[in-house]
C-alpha cells in the first residue's frame, strides 16, 4: 500500500509477520473487529504514519494472504518454516532495495500509534549508527515486574538498550534491604517502580543488518531467555529503545480481543 503523506527522508517498508497459528487465539488475525479483520485495523495504522513509504504483510497463510489482497492491500507468501516473525520479515525484505529501513510491526495490534512508528524511524535515521530501533513503555503495575512474559529492558546512554530480561532488571539492592526484599519496595517506594520498563514489540531495522541477524546461530543468551533480541546484542548490535508515543494492545487471547474491539468500535483509539 502506498502512503501519500509527507514523503520519507528514505525508504521506509513497513513490514507485517501475519501467521494463523496462535496457540492461545487462533486465527485471531482474520477475527472480525469493528466490522473487519483483525489484520486490516493494523495496516491501517501503519500505512498513517508519515514515515512509511509502503506497508506489506508477510504470511504463509492463503486465507490472509486473500483478505489483505482483497482488502487492497499488499501481501507476499513466505516460507512456512520460518521459526519467529523477523525471519519472515528478513525474508520480505530481501526482495527491497539496498538501505531500505524495514519497520517490523507485530500483527495483532490493531491499535498501534502512527506517532510511535514515526519515533522510532526518526530515532534510526537520526543516528546513523543503529543496527535497530525499538520501543518501551513504562511499568505501571507491580505485578508486571514479576511477570516472566511482560520483557523488562535496561537503557543507558543515549537510549542504548543494555539487556532485556524476563526477569525483575535492574535490582534496585538499596531499596529491597530497606523494605524487606523486591515485593516490598515495590509496594511502598513509587521510585522503585519507575526505574521498569516495558519492552514492547515494534522494531525498526537497516534492511543490511536484518539480513545478516536472520543467519545468525542462535546465542547462548537468547536460548536461555527465548529473546531474540539478545541474539542482537551478543552479537555486537547497537539498539536503540524510544518511548512508545501511546500505548498499544497486542491481541494475545479473548479478554485482548474485546479490549480492542471496545477501543476501535468506539473510535478511541489514539493517533
Amino acid at each position: 500500500m502506498e502512503h501519500h503523506g509527507e514523503i520519507p527522508r528514505q525508504n521506509v517498508v513497513a513490514i507485517i509477520p501475519a501467521r494463523y497459528a496462535s496457540t492461545r487465539l487462533p486465527g485471531k488475525l482474520l477475527l472480525n473487529v469493528a466490522d473487519e479483520p483483525l489484520i486490516l485495523h493494523t495496516i491501517r495504522r501503519a500505512a498513517a504514519s508519515r514515515s512509511v513509504s509502503r506497508v506489506l504483510v508477510a504470511t504463509d497463510d492463503e486465507r490472509i494472504f486473500s483478505v489483505v489482497t482483497d482488502g487492497g492491500f499488499e501481501a507476499l507468501m513466505t516460507s512456512s518454516l520460518h521459526k519467529s516473525g523477523s525471519d519472515r520479515v528478513a525474508e520480505a525484505a530481501e526482495t527491497l532495495p539496498a538501505k531500505s529501513i524495514i519497520v517490523n510491526v507485530q500483527g495483532d495490534e490493531p491499535t498501534i500509534s502512527p506517532h510511535t512508528i514515526d519515533q522510532a524511524v526518526d530515532a534510526m535515521l537520526n543516528d546513523k549508527t543503529s543496527d535497530i530501533v525499538t520501543t518501551s513503555e513504562r511499568i505501571l503495575d507491580t505485578a508486571d515486574v514479576h511477570d516472566p512474559n511482560v520483557v523488562k529492558v535496561v537503557i543507558g546512554q543515549g537510549g542504548r538498550a543494555l539487556y532485556f530480561s524476563r526477569s525483575p532488571i535492574p535490582f534496585p539492592r538499596t531499596a529491597s534491604n530497606r523494605f524487606g526484599n523486591l515485593a516490598g519496595a515495590l509496594a511502598a517506594d513509587p521510585d522503585t517502580l519507575r526505574q521498569y520498563r516495558k519492552h514492547t514489540g515494534l522494531y525498526v531495522y537497516r534492511r543490511e543488518f536484518l539480513l545478516r541477524f536472520a543467519k545468525m546461530e542462535q546465542t547462548n543468551l537468547e536460548k536461555l531467555e527465548m529473546l531474540e533480541q539478545l541474539r542482537a546484542l551478543e552479537n555486537g548490535a547497537k539498539i536503540i529503545v524510544v518511548d512508545a508515543k501511546h500505548c498499544s494492545i497486542g491481541v494475545d487471547t479473548a479478554e485482548d480481543l474485546e479490549r480492542v474491539r471496545v477501543v476501535l468500535e468506539s473510535g478511541a483509539q489514539q493517533v
